[in-house]
C-alpha cells in the first residue's frame, strides 16, 4: 500500500489498515514504509526553477555618503533574465513610499505572480495589501536565510562591486544620478552570463569597422562599439 500511495504517512496508512480489519500497529508501519530519497515537496530551488518566468524579488541595501548620512536603495528584478526592474533612493523608506515604487515598477497587466522580499519590518501591512490588489502573491523568505532571495541579493553585489564601492556619494541627487547611469549600462551594455553573454537589450556581433568605446560613469565601465 505504500508503494502505491507514496504521499501517504504512516497514519494514513495504518488507518486505511485498520479499516480492512489488519490489526498492526502504527510503529511496525512505519518500520516498513518505503523510506523517501528527496524532500516531500519541492524545495525553494525548485520553487524558484519552475516559476522564474512569474517571480520578482525586492530588497533594501543601505549606502553612506560623504557627510555619514545613510541613503536607502530599493532594488526590484525580474528573475527569468535578470532585469533590473527598479532602483530607487530615499532617506526615509516607509511602507508607503515601498508601496508606491512596486506601483510604479509594475504595469497592473504586466505584474508578476509572485514577489520574494526578506522580512524587513519596512515591508508590513500596507506593502502587503498592495501585493494583494495588483494579484502579487507574497513571498517573504525564511528568517536568516538572505539566500532565498540570492537574486535581489547577486543584482545589490553587482552594483556595490561595479558601482558604488569605487564612487564617494554626495548626496541624494548624487546617489539617483548614479544608479540611473548604472542601470543603463546593465541594461543596454553589460554582458549577463545568464544570457550566454549577451546584454538584457540584445546586442548585435560587430565584425566590421574600427574599435571605439564611449565612457560610462566617468571612465569606471565602457561601451565598445565598431564605427
Amino acid at each position: 500500500m505504500s508503494a502505491e500511495n507514496p504521499l501517504w504517512g504512516a497514519p494514513r496508512i495504518h488507518g486505511e489498515l485498520l479499516k480492512l480489519g489488519f490489526e498492526v500497529s502504527q510503529s511496525t508501519v512505519a518500520k516498513y514504509m518505503v523510506r523517501r530519497r528527496g524532500p516531500p515537496s519541492q524545495g525553494w530551488r525548485a520553487f524558484l526553477h519552475n516559476h522564474a518566468p512569474h517571480i520578482a524579488a525586492m530588497d533594501l541595501f543601505v549606502i553612506p555618503t560623504i557627510g555619514f548620512d545613510l541613503l536607502y536603495a530599493l532594488v526590484i528584478v525580474r528573475l527569468d533574465r535578470r532585469a533590473l526592474v527598479w532602483i530607487d533612493v530615499t532617506r526615509h523608506p516607509t511602507a508607503e513610499w515601498v508601496a508606491r515604487r512596486i506601483t510604479e515598477a509594475f504595469p497592473w497587466s504586466e505584474a508578476p505572480r509572485y514577489l520574494i522580499r526578506d522580512r524587513d519590518g519596512v515591508f508590513v501591512r500596507i506593502v502587503r495589501r498592495r501585493l494583494r490588489a495588483m494579484g502579487i502573491r507574497d513571498k517573504p523568505i525564511a528568517p536568516a536565510s538572505p539566500w532565498q532571495n540570492a537574486f535581489a541579493e547577486r543584482s545589490i553585489g553587482s552594483i556595490r562591486r561595479e558601482c558604488l564601492d569605487h564612487v564617494i556619494v554626495l548626496g541624494e541627487a548624487h546617489l539617483q544620478r548614479i544608479l540611473k547611469s548604472y542601470a543603463g549600462y546593465y541594461y543596454e551594455v553589460r554582458t549577463h552570463r545568464a544570457l550566454n553573454k549577451d546584454a538584457l537589450v540584445s546586442r548585435a556581433v560587430q565584425r566590421i569597422g574600427a574599435v571605439k568605446s564611449r565612457a560610462i560613469l566617468a571612465g569606471l565601465h565602457h561601451h565598445y562599439v565598431r564605427i
